[in-house]
């Protein structure tokens, strides 16, 4: 399979070739572990964990890391906030992120390192820094001189005389650019330190990143990942001080995604519209956030509102319904295994085919997930017209067909519902099987009454053929599902 990624560095997108032939050194940024992680964090942390799968269904070997932020300003002002140490803070909120992150179905990445467990590699890299003369110390702390690299900015296409101070980088002096950045901070009364060459302190935001690659991928990784806020200045801060040390290009492809915004607005702590993933996840099942994480390309951004989450919702309940409707058929099937006839079965299995390729494509252009979700609605109202019950005949082949699908589609996505029968879903059957005996001694009233007790509770009851099936009202078949 030939997979193409926009890379953010050369501004295009280009064939994916890994340094290594079969295997994929892959870092994305990790969250700063002070709060409850947002729906913003979550995209970044869904989209890329899936585009892993999608690489090792495609046959790559992928060495996947996902670090924690756990020492940093805002772990430390949080927890002077509320009277707590910093590591007790960071040792919550990354209890937090995993409820969040296994709920949503994040997958455990190959390593989770912290910036903590690695400060030791971190004064290591600082000292390289500092014996090749890219380094200068003001009041204890120890700062990058970006002046001695003229490739700075090739990232952001920022230049060094335009640029201001970026995020996390304290004020507190004067420098020699105000793009120069923190490497070592010094210690200040009631801050968490370590010891090192330079006294006592602790790291900077930036070369925690750029360590931890070091140490678990290599100097030359072939993806480095995150959100697109932080293309300027923690990417590019981490390109200059990785290369800069090591003299090797430091990632080979950089994929940003899109901000996230809320109605109109883009998600800030300025404006008060942070949304977390544990808010949602009381109103929203975990695969409806994630159906409307992938409905729009990961590159643009995501308008978030009451309006995309509804209809996701719908889109979700009409992917159950062909799911309870498709094991009613595999049911009949293995009852009486019947064939619909050579010339019929081919046109199926020939849509499932072409769906399977469609989907694969578009997941292979720079991870056109919406796309890919395009493919998937196609592939149910073609698959519904295959399994009305009027018809009276099914292959086998094609049911395991649908099934081969579905499953390539759970393994790269994680949206397909699990076919685990909630309680209202359980009373849905029990007053369906009742109805259905009530029909079988011709007890019209008592089948009438019960018919009206499963309408009431939202869902339809349909006679075939076959026998009864039921499934949610409004929404019979899986349609589109799209995002304005």
């Amino acid at each position: 399979m030939n997979v193409r990624l926009h890379n953010t560095l050369t501004r295009s997108t280009e064939p994916f070739q890994p340094l290594q032939k079969g295997q994929v050194l892959f870092y994305v940024c990790g969250p700063t572990v002070y709060d409850y992680i947002h729906i913003g964090n979550a995209r970044v942390f869904v989209i890329f964990d899936s585009l892993r799968r999608f690489l090792e269904r495609c046959g790559f070997r992928v060495i996947y890391i996902q670090n924690f932020t756990d020492i940093d300003d805002k772990i430390i002002n949080r927890a002077r906030e509320k009277g707590v140490d910093p590591r007790e803070l960071a040792e919550e909120y990354i209890a937090e992120y995993w409820e969040d992150a296994d709920r949503l179905g994040v997958r455990r990445a190959t390593h989770h390192p912290r910036a903590t467990e690695n400060v030791e590699n971190i004064i290591g890299l600082i000292r390289v820094l500092e014996e090749k003369g890219f380094t200068y110390q003001v009041h204890g702390d120890v700062l990058f001189d970006v002046s001695r690299f003229p490739a700075y900015g090739k990232l952001s296409g920022k230049k060094v005389d335009e640029l201001i101070e970026g995020a996390r980088v304290e004020s507190r002096y004067k420098k020699r650019s105000g793009a120069d950045f923190v490497l070592w901070k010094s210690a200040k009364p009631g801050e968490p330190r370590w010891e090192s060459p330079w006294g006592p302190g602790r790291p900077g935001w930036h070369i925690e990143c750029s360590a931890m690659v070091l140490r678990y991928l290599g100097h030359t990784i072939d993806i480095h990942a995150g959100g697109t806020d932080l293309t300027f200045p923690h990417h590019e801060n981490e390109i200059v001080q990785s290369e800069a040390a090591t003299d090797h290009p430091f990632a080979r492809y950089w994929l940003h995604n899109g901000y996230l915004n809320i109605g109109e607005e883009k998600m800030s702590k300025s404006l008060g519209n942070i949304v977390t993933v544990r808010e949602m996840l009381k109103q929203y099942h975990p695969r409806v956030l994630r159906l409307v994480l992938f409905s729009t390309h990961y590159r643009k951004p995501l308008h978030l509102d009451d309006e995309v989450l509804s209809s996701a919702e719908r889109y979700f309940e009409r992917m159950k319904n062909f799911l309870r409707n498709l094991s009613f058929i595999e049911e009949k099937v293995q009852q009486a295994p019947l064939c619909e006839g050579k010339e019929q079965e081919a046109q199926f299995s020939e849509n499932i085919k072409k769906c399977r390729e469609r989907f694969t494509e578009a997941l292979a252009e720079d991870f056109n997930t919406a796309q890919a979700l395009g493919v998937v609605s196609e592939f149910f109202r073609t698959m519904n017209r295959f399994l009305q019950p009027e018809r009276g005949r099914w292959s086998r082949d094609t049911t395991a067909g649908i099934r081969e699908f579905l499953e390539e589609v759970e393994e790269v996505l994680g949206i397909v519902p699990a076919e685990e029968m909630s309680v209202e879903d359980r009373l849905v059957q029990e007053l369906v099987e009742k109805r259905q005996e009530a029909r079988a001694k011709k007890e019209w009233e008592t089948a009438d009454t019960l018919r009206e007790e499963i309408h009431n509770l939202g869902y339809v009851v349909e006679d075939t053929p076959l026998g009864p099936r039921w499934f949610r009202t409004e929404v019979e078949s899986a349609g589109d599902f799209s995002v304005p």
